[in-house]
């Protein structure tokens, strides 16, 4: 498989958690899909003091692997929203 586009797309788009509509993230996202992963090369602003938890209500919203040999977040179902 090849690896993510280092460059990336140039739309931004602002990751939210879905239980206390705290902001999370702002990612460069490519496509018009769901959002399923985010790879930490991507992530242009980052607003969590903890991995992949919600700074706000401490939920877990994702967890951390390796895709296709690249750092990324695998987003739990229903956890975020995206803008």
């Amino acid at each position: 498989m090849a690896k993510p586009n280092k460059k990336g797309p140039t739309k931004t788009v602002d990751i939210f958690c879905a239980k206390c509509k705290k902001q999370l993230f702002k990612y460069r996202k490519g496509g018009k899909g769901a959002l399923v992963k985010c790879f930490k090369e991507r992530i242009s602003v980052d607003l969590t003091e903890v991995v992949c938890t919600c700074p706000n209500c401490q939920a877990v919203f994702a967890r951390e692997m390796l895709i296709r040999g690249t750092p990324a977040f695998k987003m739990i179902g229903g956890k975020v929203f995206v803008k």
